[in-house]
């Protein structure tokens, strides 16, 4: 597994620019804890990328991750990614058990209300703070498909501080943010 051949699969099955760029917040913030807890980088962000990769195609539950899962296994990916992906959504009943798919599932709705704070922003993700992220949370107009108890639970699963979780996974988008548009 190369980071190339990853993009190639992903891009076989994913056209819109805006999930690309959610599917890369998600590689970065995996990378970011995969660092954090002396985990394999690669393989993390990898699962980062691929979480979503099979939306576009199969968009309704339970398809999408069901189906993406499938067409992995076709290309040899490991067990492991495979059941982290599945535990992202919840209505598959797949239990998240190893802190790979806990942080999947703490970093993927945080990514995407992040992403959403920073494109109403003048400086878009460059001083985007924790404060602002929370305040935007508890508007429930605001990114109301982004689903706030996923993040809540989230960083329940992960033991993680919500503050805390938020402002790394700020720092790690930040590092991308020009593939980012930000």
């Amino acid at each position: 597994m190369n980071r190339t051949d990853v993009l190639n699969l992903l891009k076989e099955y994913t056209k819109s620019d805006a999930l690309l760029k959610h599917m890369y917040a998600v590689e970065s913030a995996m990378r970011a804890y995969a660092k954090k807890y002396n985990e394999d980088v690669e393989k993390w962000g990898i699962v980062g990328l691929l979480h979503d990769f099979d939306y576009e195609m199969y968009p309704n539950p339970p398809d999408h991750p069901l189906k993406g899962s499938e067409i992995l296994k076709e290309h040899g990916y490991p067990d492991d990614m495979r059941t982290a992906i599945l535990g992202h959504a919840s209505y598959t009943g797949v239990p998240r058990e190893t802190p790979m798919a806990k942080t999947l599932f703490a970093c993927d709705e945080l990514c995407g209300f992040i992403m959403a704070c920073s494109v109403v922003r003048p400086n878009k993700i460059a001083d985007l703070e924790v404060s602002s992220v929370k305040k935007k949370l508890k508007d429930k107009a605001f990114a109301r498909n982004v689903n706030r108890d996923d993040i809540i639970n989230g960083c329940a699963e992960l033991g993680v501080p919500l503050d805390e979780h938020i402002r790394f996974v700020i720092d790690a988008m930040q590092t991308i943010s020009p593939e980012l548009g930000l």
